[in-house]
């Protein structure tokens, strides 16, 4: 089972690094949900040695994009692997956020050019209304995604485990257990046969210095290395057990 480490700077992406994630997630802005980290920050991270796959996301809100977002987001996937990048993290609902933009996706995954991509917790919106799990998984296969992450449509992927459970069952795509995970849910979470567990192992820094009018809030999250070693350890636990 993998460990991913959502990270939104180089700093977290080599604390993650350092404690052994396999992959990390880079974006910008975890406060809001990730959002597309500048390609600096992608070459950097890259330059570290571990498997860096960038979130490829305009805007915070919903998952419904327009045209000119969708354009966008293909410059973004182009540069993110242009820049290193071993895979990219994306997602797009229809106008009504009913169902996949298949179109969307289909640009998104030409543009990756055969590096990994995977469809992140726009599923979950699908799965809270409740769409079918192996119809949804079948979807994804099909548009040649490699990896969706989700919490089973719940708020944490531990209360979604039944569900998660079924997309595994599924095939096709792997799944990947993130949404308010903590290193105490992995054994539980392993359970369901997922392929790996997401969290972004971060902590508060209250007290960063003054910002100043319009510098935003004076604290700031930083990726935490006794988050990580614990998720660590869980997952290693979890192959030891198996």
């Amino acid at each position: 089972m993998d460990l991913e480490i959502a990270v939104q700077d180089v700093a977290g992406a080599q604390t993650a690094a350092a404690g052994g994630a396999d992959r990390v997630e880079l974006c910008q802005a975890l406060s809001l949900g990730g959002l597309t980290p500048s390609a600096g920050a992608i070459e950097a991270a890259a330059d570290l040695g571990v498997a860096v796959h960038v979130l490829v996301r305009p805007r915070p809100g919903g998952f419904v994009c327009s045209a000119v977002e969708v354009s966008g987001m293909v410059r973004d996937v182009e540069a993110a692997i242009d820049a290193g990048a071993a895979g990219v993290v994306v997602g797009a609902l229809t106008a009504d956020g009913a169902a996949l933009d298949r179109h969307a996706l289909k640009a998104l995954v030409r543009a990756a050019e055969g590096r990994d991509v995977t469809v992140h917790r726009c599923v979950d919106v699908l799965l809270a209304r409740g769409s079918d799990p192996a119809a949804l998984v079948d979807q994804l296969a099909g548009l040649g995604v490699r990896r969706v992450l989700t919490s089973g449509g719940a708020p944490r992927a531990l209360a979604g485990a039944g569900v998660l459970e079924a997309m595994t069952a599924a095939g096709g795509v792997q799944v990947l257990a993130g949404g308010g995970v903590h290193p105490g849910d992995v054994a539980a979470l392993a359970a369901t046969g997922v392929a790996g567990v997401h969290l972004s192992a971060r902590v508060r820094v209250a007290d960063a210095g003054p910002a100043g009018p319009g510098g935003g809030d004076d604290g700031y999250d930083v990726t935490d290395a006794g988050l990580v070693a614990a998720a660590r350890a869980a997952v290693d636990a979890v192959a030891v057990a198996g």
